[in-house]
């Protein structure tokens, strides 16, 4: 499966604004500090506005009847988050906790509405990613049901390359607790430690105390290529 098809395309709305607008976009935007384990928001909670990330990286997810989180996605810098429950005009359906240190740019519910109607293709850039999304989330929610852990580990590997890639140093560091990598592939924490030191022992990946770094990209692929 191409890896686009489970990427948002969060971080496109803004950037496929002109400049006049984008600059309009951001000039109603308030900057928050949300420290590493804070919640953006919560499930249940009253929709109050839109969030952009401006630095770091925050995960959304659900936590279940037994209190184990599921992860569906994790944000980064430019992604474009919490205004589905807006348009909908539902409180939030799921939770934002801030996986490190983060910068956030929160505008109001207001401004927002206000956006909505003072730039034309805003409203249309957000039902197209909505739409993406929703691909996104059946094409998870398909592998986690249908492929192996091997298959699902290797995938969601090249997927978090993706997510922490440092342009400043053209590398990936993904930087994720053991548990919450094994809340995205569907796995027990003792499960994924196994595996992951299959894929170390095969020298796949490179493992230093909680980080790792992909070191033969390619042969994961062709471990994921079941997927086609």
């Amino acid at each position: 499966m191409d890896i686009n098809k489970l990427q948002f395309e969060s971080d496109k709305i803004l950037t496929a604004l002109s400049k006049k607008d984008k600059d309009y976009f951001l000039s109603f935007a308030k900057k928050l500090i949300f420290k590493k384990g804070k919640l953006v928001f919560y499930e249940g909670g009253i929709a109050t506005g839109v969030f952009l990330i401006k630095r770091g990286r925050a995960k959304i997810f659900n936590t279940g009847i037994y209190g184990k989180d599921q992860i569906f996605y994790i944000y980064k810098r430019g992604d474009l988050l919490g205004y589905h429950a807006l348009l909908c005009n539902e409180p939030y359906e799921d939770s934002c906790e801030a996986l490190e240190d983060c910068e956030i740019l929160f505008i109001s519910k207001t401004d927002f509405d206000n956006l909505l109607q003072k730039i034309d293709k805003l409203k249309l850039l957000l039902i197209q990613n909505m739409s993406h999304e929703f691909g996104v989330l059946v094409n998870m929610i398909t592998i986690l049901a249908q492929r192996t852990l091997r298959e699902r580990l290797a995938l969601y590997l090249l997927i978090l390359d993706e997510r922490y890639h440092n342009d400043a140093i053209q590398k990936s560091i993904i930087n994720l607790p053991r548990e919450d990598l094994a809340n995205i592939i569907g796995t027990t924490r003792e499960s994924l430690g196994r595996l992951l030191k299959e894929f170390k022992d095969e020298k796949l990946i490179e493992i230093d105390k909680r980080t790792i770094e992909i070191t033969k990209k390619d042969t994961l692929k062709k471990i994921a290529s079941s997927l086609n």
